[in-house]
Protein backbone atom coordinates (compact mmCIF):
# COMPACT_ATOMS: atom_id res chain seq x y z
CA UNK A 1 0.00 0.00 0.00
CA UNK A 2 1.32 3.55 -0.64
CA UNK A 3 2.26 5.74 2.31
CA UNK A 4 0.34 8.35 3.82
CA UNK A 5 2.66 11.43 4.73
CA UNK A 6 0.94 12.69 7.79
CA UNK A 7 3.15 14.07 10.77
CA UNK A 8 2.13 11.27 13.80
CA UNK A 9 2.36 11.72 16.87
CA UNK A 10 5.18 10.14 19.17
CA UNK A 11 3.54 7.46 22.03
CA UNK A 12 4.43 10.09 24.68
CA UNK A 13 2.33 12.90 22.88
CA UNK A 14 -0.73 10.78 22.81
CA UNK A 15 -1.41 10.58 26.68
CA UNK A 16 -4.01 12.78 27.89
CA UNK A 17 -5.58 13.45 24.06
CA UNK A 18 -8.73 11.98 22.02
CA UNK A 19 -6.03 9.22 20.29
CA UNK A 20 -5.91 7.35 23.66
CA UNK A 21 -9.90 7.20 23.85
CA UNK A 22 -9.82 5.69 20.08
CA UNK A 23 -9.84 1.59 19.04
CA UNK A 24 -8.63 1.88 15.49
CA UNK A 25 -7.91 -1.42 15.59
CA UNK A 26 -11.57 -2.21 16.86
CA UNK A 27 -12.85 -0.17 13.17
CA UNK A 28 -10.66 -2.45 11.30
CA UNK A 29 -11.40 -5.65 12.16
CA UNK A 30 -15.00 -4.44 10.69
CA UNK A 31 -13.94 -3.24 8.00
CA UNK A 32 -13.25 -5.61 4.82
CA UNK A 33 -10.33 -4.26 3.29
CA UNK A 34 -9.75 -5.97 0.19
CA UNK A 35 -11.54 -3.54 -2.53
CA UNK A 36 -9.51 -0.66 -0.66
CA UNK A 37 -6.35 -2.76 -1.18
CA UNK A 38 -6.98 -3.47 -4.94
CA UNK A 39 -7.87 0.61 -6.08
CA UNK A 40 -4.81 1.63 -3.84
CA UNK A 41 -2.31 -1.16 -4.42
CA UNK A 42 1.29 -0.31 -5.91
CA UNK A 43 3.10 -2.10 -7.83
CA UNK A 44 5.28 -4.00 -5.29
CA UNK A 45 3.47 -6.34 -3.43
CA UNK A 46 3.89 -7.36 0.02
CA UNK A 47 2.48 -8.90 2.72
CA UNK A 48 -0.01 -6.83 4.44
CA UNK A 49 1.13 -5.60 7.97
CA UNK A 50 -0.44 -6.29 11.09
CA UNK A 51 -1.55 -3.71 12.91
CA UNK A 52 -0.90 -4.79 16.21
CA UNK A 53 2.78 -5.73 15.20
CA UNK A 54 3.12 -2.25 13.86
CA UNK A 55 1.70 -0.80 16.97
CA UNK A 56 4.54 -3.17 19.30
CA UNK A 57 7.05 -2.24 16.87
CA UNK A 58 6.47 1.73 17.21
CA UNK A 59 6.40 0.98 21.26
CA UNK A 60 9.60 -0.92 20.83
CA UNK A 61 11.40 1.67 18.20
CA UNK A 62 15.06 2.72 19.01
CA UNK A 63 15.29 5.87 21.13
CA UNK A 64 16.20 9.21 19.01
CA UNK A 65 19.35 9.65 18.08
CA UNK A 66 22.05 11.75 20.73
CA UNK A 67 23.66 14.68 19.23
CA UNK A 68 27.07 16.26 20.50
CA UNK A 69 25.77 19.77 19.11
CA UNK A 70 23.69 22.31 20.92
CA UNK A 71 20.20 21.87 19.18
CA UNK A 72 20.04 25.39 17.18
CA UNK A 73 24.02 25.02 16.10
CA UNK A 74 22.76 21.69 15.05
CA UNK A 75 20.16 23.24 13.22
CA UNK A 76 22.06 25.88 11.22
CA UNK A 77 24.54 23.80 10.80
CA UNK A 78 22.11 21.41 8.33
CA UNK A 79 20.81 24.08 6.86
CA UNK A 80 24.29 25.74 5.92
CA UNK A 81 25.47 21.82 4.22
CA UNK A 82 22.13 22.05 2.36
CA UNK A 83 23.01 24.77 0.69
CA UNK A 84 27.11 23.62 -0.01
CA UNK A 85 24.98 21.00 -1.50
CA UNK A 86 28.31 18.89 -1.28
CA UNK A 87 28.75 15.80 0.69
CA UNK A 88 30.73 16.11 3.86
CA UNK A 89 33.89 14.38 2.47
CA UNK A 90 34.21 16.50 -0.70
CA UNK A 91 33.71 19.13 1.15
CA UNK A 92 36.59 18.48 3.67
CA UNK A 93 38.82 17.46 1.14
CA UNK A 94 38.22 20.72 -1.06
CA UNK A 95 39.46 22.54 2.35
CA UNK A 96 42.50 20.26 2.73
CA UNK A 97 43.39 20.92 -0.98
CA UNK A 98 42.79 24.65 -1.06
CA UNK A 99 40.24 23.81 -4.21
CA UNK A 100 39.00 27.24 -4.43
CA UNK A 101 36.60 26.50 -7.69
CA UNK A 102 34.92 23.38 -5.38
CA UNK A 103 33.80 26.19 -2.21
CA UNK A 104 32.53 29.53 -3.54
CA UNK A 105 33.06 32.34 -0.91
CA UNK A 106 29.90 32.76 0.88
CA UNK A 107 29.98 29.01 1.88
CA UNK A 108 33.31 29.34 3.32
CA UNK A 109 32.30 32.37 5.24
CA UNK A 110 29.50 30.12 6.41
CA UNK A 111 31.96 27.07 7.02
CA UNK A 112 34.06 29.29 9.30
CA UNK A 113 31.13 29.92 12.03
CA UNK A 114 31.38 26.19 12.69
CA UNK A 115 35.04 25.15 13.42
CA UNK A 116 34.62 23.18 16.29
CA UNK A 117 34.58 24.72 19.33
CA UNK A 118 37.17 23.85 22.46
CA UNK A 119 34.15 22.23 24.37
CA UNK A 120 32.94 20.61 21.09
CA UNK A 121 36.18 18.76 20.56
CA UNK A 122 36.02 17.33 23.82
CA UNK A 123 32.66 16.26 23.74
CA UNK A 124 33.93 14.30 19.80
CA UNK A 125 37.38 12.80 21.70
CA UNK A 126 35.39 11.48 24.42
CA UNK A 127 32.76 10.01 22.21
CA UNK A 128 35.22 8.54 20.00
CA UNK A 129 37.70 7.71 23.56
CA UNK A 130 34.38 5.82 24.73
CA UNK A 131 33.78 3.21 21.41
CA UNK A 132 30.29 4.16 20.57
CA UNK A 133 29.61 4.03 17.11
CA UNK A 134 29.56 6.88 14.74
CA UNK A 135 26.37 5.72 12.75
CA UNK A 136 24.20 6.87 16.06
CA UNK A 137 25.42 9.94 15.86
CA UNK A 138 23.14 12.89 13.76
CA UNK A 139 24.32 13.57 10.04
CA UNK A 140 25.20 17.04 11.12
CA UNK A 141 27.27 15.55 13.99
CA UNK A 142 29.28 13.00 12.07
CA UNK A 143 30.61 15.92 9.88
CA UNK A 144 31.80 18.14 12.66
CA UNK A 145 33.79 14.42 13.78
CA UNK A 146 35.24 14.68 9.86
CA UNK A 147 35.62 18.60 9.81
CA UNK A 148 37.55 19.02 13.28
CA UNK A 149 40.27 16.60 12.32
CA UNK A 150 41.17 18.57 9.07
CA UNK A 151 45.28 20.17 10.29
CA UNK A 152 45.10 23.58 10.86
CA UNK A 153 41.25 24.11 9.78
CA UNK A 154 41.30 27.68 11.22
CA UNK A 155 44.32 28.79 8.83
CA UNK A 156 43.30 26.88 5.84
CA UNK A 157 39.61 28.50 5.72
CA UNK A 158 41.35 31.84 6.75
CA UNK A 159 43.45 31.32 3.44
CA UNK A 160 40.70 30.12 1.57
CA UNK A 161 38.30 33.03 2.02
CA UNK A 162 41.41 35.45 1.64
CA UNK A 163 42.90 34.25 -1.85
CA UNK A 164 38.96 34.48 -2.57
CA UNK A 165 38.40 37.81 -1.59
CA UNK A 166 42.28 39.29 -2.96
CA UNK A 167 41.11 40.69 -6.20
CA UNK A 168 38.02 42.34 -5.20
CA UNK A 169 39.78 43.77 -2.16
CA UNK A 170 42.12 45.40 -3.94
CA UNK A 171 39.67 46.72 -6.71
CA UNK A 172 37.99 48.87 -4.04
CA UNK A 173 40.93 49.90 -1.49
CA UNK A 174 43.33 50.85 -5.03
CA UNK A 175 41.19 53.88 -6.16
CA UNK A 176 40.59 55.35 -2.54
CA UNK A 177 44.21 55.29 -1.96
CA UNK A 178 44.32 57.27 -5.59
CA UNK A 179 42.01 59.80 -4.57
CA UNK A 180 43.63 60.44 -1.05
CA UNK A 181 47.17 60.93 -2.71
CA UNK A 182 46.05 63.17 -6.00
CA UNK A 183 43.55 64.97 -3.94
CA UNK A 184 46.53 65.90 -1.37
CA UNK A 185 49.25 66.74 -3.79
CA UNK A 186 47.18 69.03 -5.63
CA UNK A 187 45.87 70.78 -3.06
CA UNK A 188 49.01 71.64 -1.70
CA UNK A 189 50.67 72.23 -4.67
CA UNK A 190 48.33 74.60 -6.27
CA UNK A 191 49.75 77.94 -6.63
CA UNK A 192 46.22 79.71 -7.65
CA UNK A 193 44.94 78.73 -4.43
CA UNK A 194 47.77 79.74 -2.20
CA UNK A 195 47.28 83.35 -4.21
CA UNK A 196 43.28 82.89 -3.57
CA UNK A 197 43.98 82.58 0.10
CA UNK A 198 46.13 85.16 0.17
CA UNK A 199 43.56 87.83 -1.36
CA UNK A 200 41.08 86.28 1.31
CA UNK A 201 44.57 87.11 3.92
CA UNK A 202 44.41 90.36 2.98
CA UNK A 203 40.58 91.64 2.67
CA UNK A 204 40.05 90.13 6.82
CA UNK A 205 42.99 91.78 7.47
CA UNK A 206 41.85 95.16 6.45
CA UNK A 207 38.34 94.53 7.72
CA UNK A 208 39.71 93.46 11.18
CA UNK A 209 42.19 96.09 11.34
CA UNK A 210 40.41 98.38 13.72
CA UNK A 211 39.02 95.94 16.05
CA UNK A 212 41.26 92.61 16.37
CA UNK A 213 44.38 93.21 14.68
CA UNK A 214 46.39 91.68 11.43
CA UNK A 215 46.26 87.83 11.51
CA UNK A 216 49.18 85.74 9.83
CA UNK A 217 46.37 83.38 8.62
CA UNK A 218 43.09 81.97 9.31
CA UNK A 219 41.57 78.39 9.90
CA UNK A 220 39.81 76.79 6.65
CA UNK A 221 36.60 76.29 8.28
CA UNK A 222 36.97 80.58 7.64
CA UNK A 223 35.80 79.56 4.06
CA UNK A 224 32.17 78.98 4.98
CA UNK A 225 32.16 82.82 6.57
CA UNK A 226 32.68 84.62 3.01
CA UNK A 227 29.36 84.26 2.62
CA UNK A 228 27.58 85.39 6.11
CA UNK A 229 29.28 88.97 5.36
CA UNK A 230 27.21 91.18 3.57
CA UNK A 231 27.64 94.67 2.13
CA UNK A 232 26.12 97.57 3.41
CA UNK A 233 23.06 97.23 0.71
CA UNK A 234 22.69 93.37 1.29
CA UNK A 235 23.36 92.81 -2.60
CA UNK A 236 26.03 90.86 -2.69
CA UNK A 237 28.40 88.61 0.22
CA UNK A 238 32.37 89.16 0.85
CA UNK A 239 32.66 86.19 -1.75
CA UNK A 240 30.26 87.90 -4.53
CA UNK A 241 33.17 90.85 -3.91
CA UNK A 242 36.10 89.07 -4.32
CA UNK A 243 35.06 87.22 -6.90
CA UNK A 244 34.74 90.28 -8.87
CA UNK A 245 38.11 91.56 -8.02
CA UNK A 246 39.98 88.31 -9.30
CA UNK A 247 37.90 88.54 -12.31
CA UNK A 248 39.26 92.54 -12.41
CA UNK A 249 42.54 92.08 -11.12
CA UNK A 250 43.29 88.51 -11.31
CA UNK A 251 41.96 86.79 -14.23
CA UNK A 252 44.56 83.97 -14.45
CA UNK A 253 42.86 82.54 -10.98
CA UNK A 254 39.57 82.22 -11.91
CA UNK A 255 39.86 78.58 -13.12
CA UNK A 256 42.24 78.35 -9.78
CA UNK A 257 39.71 74.94 -9.54
CA UNK A 258 41.16 73.59 -12.47
CA UNK A 259 44.37 72.57 -10.62
CA UNK A 260 42.55 70.65 -7.90
CA UNK A 261 41.71 66.57 -8.77
CA UNK A 262 39.57 63.74 -7.40
CA UNK A 263 38.81 66.43 -4.24
CA UNK A 264 34.80 64.71 -4.16
CA UNK A 265 36.06 61.62 -3.89
CA UNK A 266 38.73 62.03 -1.49
CA UNK A 267 36.46 63.65 0.56
CA UNK A 268 34.34 60.12 0.80
CA UNK A 269 37.35 58.24 1.81
CA UNK A 270 37.93 56.86 5.77
CA UNK A 271 41.69 56.76 5.54
CA UNK A 272 41.98 55.08 8.58
CA UNK A 273 39.56 52.08 7.61
CA UNK A 274 41.81 52.01 4.33
CA UNK A 275 44.95 51.77 6.23
CA UNK A 276 43.28 48.67 8.45
CA UNK A 277 42.20 46.88 5.37
CA UNK A 278 46.06 46.86 3.80
CA UNK A 279 47.24 45.64 7.30
CA UNK A 280 44.55 43.36 6.88
CA UNK A 281 45.59 42.31 3.64
CA UNK A 282 49.26 42.06 4.89
CA UNK A 283 48.52 39.45 7.66
CA UNK A 284 45.91 37.61 5.29
CA UNK A 285 49.56 37.09 2.64
CA UNK A 286 51.40 36.09 5.37
CA UNK A 287 48.92 33.64 6.83
CA UNK A 288 49.25 32.32 3.30
CA UNK A 289 53.00 32.08 3.29
CA UNK A 290 53.30 30.45 6.40
CA UNK A 291 50.56 27.87 4.77
CA UNK A 292 52.33 27.35 1.23
CA UNK A 293 56.27 26.93 3.89
CA UNK A 294 53.85 23.77 5.27
CA UNK A 295 52.28 22.58 2.22
CA UNK A 296 55.33 23.61 -0.77
CA UNK A 297 53.71 21.12 -3.01
CA UNK A 298 50.46 22.93 -3.18
CA UNK A 299 50.28 24.34 -6.62
CA UNK A 300 47.32 26.44 -5.58
CA UNK A 301 48.84 28.52 -3.20
CA UNK A 302 52.25 28.75 -5.29
CA UNK A 303 50.40 30.33 -7.99
CA UNK A 304 48.54 32.73 -5.91
CA UNK A 305 51.64 34.13 -3.79
CA UNK A 306 53.61 34.52 -7.31
CA UNK A 307 50.30 36.35 -9.05
CA UNK A 308 50.03 38.48 -5.84
CA UNK A 309 52.71 39.16 -3.77
CA UNK A 310 54.31 42.31 -5.89
CA UNK A 311 50.83 43.43 -6.49
CA UNK A 312 50.08 43.90 -2.84
CA UNK A 313 53.83 45.55 -2.09
CA UNK A 314 52.41 48.16 -4.63
CA UNK A 315 49.24 48.40 -2.34
CA UNK A 316 51.43 48.76 0.83
CA UNK A 317 53.52 51.15 -0.50
CA UNK A 318 50.42 53.65 -1.98
CA UNK A 319 49.21 53.14 1.65
CA UNK A 320 52.02 54.60 3.62
CA UNK A 321 52.17 57.42 0.31
CA UNK A 322 48.66 58.52 0.70
CA UNK A 323 49.24 58.94 4.82
CA UNK A 324 52.13 60.67 4.41
CA UNK A 325 51.29 62.94 1.85
CA UNK A 326 47.72 63.80 3.39
CA UNK A 327 49.21 64.73 6.87
CA UNK A 328 51.64 67.00 4.96
CA UNK A 329 48.73 68.40 3.04
CA UNK A 330 46.64 69.05 6.36
CA UNK A 331 49.63 70.97 7.73
CA UNK A 332 50.45 72.66 5.50
CA UNK A 333 47.13 74.30 5.69
CA UNK A 334 47.30 75.01 8.96
CA UNK A 335 45.70 71.98 10.40
CA UNK A 336 46.31 68.97 12.81
CA UNK A 337 45.86 65.62 10.51
CA UNK A 338 45.37 63.51 13.87
CA UNK A 339 41.94 65.47 14.44
CA UNK A 340 40.99 66.46 11.16
CA UNK A 341 40.23 62.91 8.57
CA UNK A 342 39.33 63.48 5.43
CA UNK A 343 36.04 63.64 5.56
CA UNK A 344 36.23 67.27 7.54
CA UNK A 345 39.40 68.71 5.55
CA UNK A 346 37.97 67.83 1.71
CA UNK A 347 34.99 68.90 1.90
CA UNK A 348 35.79 72.73 3.39
CA UNK A 349 37.24 72.75 -0.04
CA UNK A 350 34.79 71.30 -2.67
CA UNK A 351 31.76 73.69 -0.65
CA UNK A 352 34.15 77.02 -1.62
CA UNK A 353 34.67 75.67 -5.34
CA UNK A 354 30.74 75.39 -5.83
CA UNK A 355 30.04 78.69 -4.07
CA UNK A 356 33.02 80.39 -5.72
CA UNK A 357 31.52 79.30 -9.11
CA UNK A 358 27.64 80.41 -7.83
CA UNK A 359 29.38 83.85 -7.00
CA UNK A 360 30.83 84.10 -10.24
CA UNK A 361 27.14 83.60 -11.81
CA UNK A 362 25.31 85.64 -9.82
CA UNK A 363 27.88 88.20 -10.60
CA UNK A 364 27.38 88.03 -14.23
CA UNK A 365 24.20 88.11 -13.82
CA UNK A 366 23.63 91.12 -11.87
CA UNK A 367 26.19 93.08 -13.96
CA UNK A 368 23.92 92.35 -16.98
CA UNK A 369 20.23 93.52 -14.92
CA UNK A 370 22.91 96.69 -14.01
CA UNK A 371 23.38 97.48 -17.73
CA UNK A 372 19.79 96.89 -18.59
CA UNK A 373 18.99 99.54 -15.37
CA UNK A 374 21.04 102.05 -16.96
CA UNK A 375 20.07 101.64 -20.54
CA UNK A 376 16.24 102.20 -19.67
CA UNK A 377 17.15 105.00 -17.50
CA UNK A 378 19.15 107.08 -20.16
CA UNK A 379 16.16 106.49 -22.91
CA UNK A 380 14.47 109.23 -24.21
CA UNK A 381 11.17 109.88 -23.44
CA UNK A 382 9.45 108.55 -26.57
CA UNK A 383 6.03 110.39 -27.86
CA UNK A 384 3.65 108.05 -29.06
CA UNK A 385 2.51 108.47 -32.78
CA UNK A 386 -0.47 110.30 -33.76
CA UNK A 387 -3.73 107.93 -34.87
CA UNK A 388 -3.91 108.55 -37.81
CA UNK A 389 -7.19 110.19 -38.50
CA UNK A 390 -9.75 107.54 -40.45
CA UNK A 391 -12.15 107.89 -43.42
CA UNK A 392 -15.26 108.88 -41.30
CA UNK A 393 -17.57 105.94 -41.46
CA UNK A 394 -20.68 106.33 -43.55
CA UNK A 395 -24.12 107.83 -42.06
CA UNK A 396 -26.52 105.30 -41.86
CA UNK A 397 -29.37 106.25 -44.44
CA UNK A 398 -31.88 108.28 -41.91
CA UNK A 399 -28.91 109.91 -40.47
CA UNK A 400 -28.20 111.17 -44.53
CA UNK A 401 -31.82 112.32 -44.75
CA UNK A 402 -31.94 114.36 -41.76
CA UNK A 403 -28.42 116.18 -42.42
CA UNK A 404 -29.73 116.32 -46.08
CA UNK A 405 -33.14 118.16 -44.95
CA UNK A 406 -31.55 120.35 -43.09
CA UNK A 407 -29.32 121.59 -45.62
CA UNK A 408 -31.96 122.15 -48.28
CA UNK A 409 -34.50 123.61 -45.69
CA UNK A 410 -37.01 121.35 -47.19
CA UNK A 411 -40.65 122.81 -46.61
CA UNK A 412 -43.05 120.11 -47.92
CA UNK A 413 -46.14 120.93 -49.47
CA UNK A 414 -49.60 120.73 -47.15
CA UNK A 415 -53.13 121.05 -48.87
CA UNK A 416 -55.61 122.09 -47.15
CA UNK A 417 -58.83 119.73 -46.94
CA UNK A 418 -60.39 117.49 -44.37
CA UNK A 419 -56.85 114.97 -44.87
CA UNK A 420 -54.76 117.30 -44.96
CA UNK A 421 -52.90 115.61 -42.26
CA UNK A 422 -53.05 112.48 -44.33
CA UNK A 423 -51.71 114.73 -47.82
CA UNK A 424 -49.00 116.10 -45.58
CA UNK A 425 -47.77 112.51 -44.55
CA UNK A 426 -48.09 110.80 -47.80
CA UNK A 427 -46.33 114.01 -49.38
CA UNK A 428 -43.61 114.07 -47.18
CA UNK A 429 -42.80 110.28 -46.75
CA UNK A 430 -42.89 111.09 -51.15
CA UNK A 431 -40.54 113.78 -51.09
CA UNK A 432 -38.61 111.81 -48.52
CA UNK A 433 -38.35 108.85 -50.90
CA UNK A 434 -37.61 110.98 -54.13
CA UNK A 435 -34.58 112.59 -51.96
CA UNK A 436 -33.40 109.10 -50.75
CA UNK A 437 -33.22 107.61 -54.36
CA UNK A 438 -31.35 110.91 -55.63
CA UNK A 439 -28.86 110.70 -52.78
CA UNK A 440 -28.50 106.24 -52.99
CA UNK A 441 -29.33 106.10 -56.66
CA UNK A 442 -32.34 103.64 -58.42
CA UNK A 443 -34.02 101.06 -56.56
CA UNK A 444 -32.27 97.72 -56.85
CA UNK A 445 -32.95 94.65 -54.84
CA UNK A 446 -29.80 95.44 -52.62
CA UNK A 447 -30.69 99.26 -52.75
CA UNK A 448 -33.76 99.16 -50.47
CA UNK A 449 -34.15 101.64 -47.77
CA UNK A 450 -33.99 101.16 -44.37
CA UNK A 451 -35.67 103.27 -42.04
CA UNK A 452 -34.51 101.11 -38.61
CA UNK A 453 -38.25 100.72 -37.40
CA UNK A 454 -40.14 104.31 -38.29
CA UNK A 455 -40.19 106.75 -41.21
CA UNK A 456 -38.63 110.10 -40.94
CA UNK A 457 -40.49 112.90 -42.12
CA UNK A 458 -40.12 116.67 -43.83
CA UNK A 459 -41.89 117.87 -40.82
CA UNK A 460 -39.58 117.04 -37.92
CA UNK A 461 -42.51 117.30 -35.55
CA UNK A 462 -44.40 114.88 -37.41
CA UNK A 463 -43.59 111.13 -36.74
CA UNK A 464 -45.30 108.01 -38.08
Amino acid sequence: MPSLNWQALKPNQVSGTVFNELDDEHVLGELNMDAFEEQFKTKSQTAPADVGTLRAKVAQKTPSKVSLLEPNRAKNLAITLRKGGMAASDICTSIETYNQEALSLDFLELLERFIPSEYEVKLIQNYERDGRPLDELPEEDRFMVRFGKIPRLPQRISTLTFMGNFPESIQLIQPQLDAIIAASMSIKSSSKLKKILEIILAFGNYMNSSKRGSAYGFRLQSLDLLLDTKSTDRRQTLLHFIVNIIQEKYPELQAFHSELYFLDKAALVSLDSILQDVRALERGMEVTRKEFAIHEDNSVLQEFLTSNNDLLDSVVGDGKTAQDVYESAVEYFGENPKTTPPSMFFPVFVRFIKAYKQAEQENEQRKKQDVLSREWKTRPLSTSPKPEISQKVPMMPQMDLIAELKRRQVTPLVREGKDGAIEDIITGGIFLWNIYIGIRGPLSATNTPVFQGHVVLANPSLSL
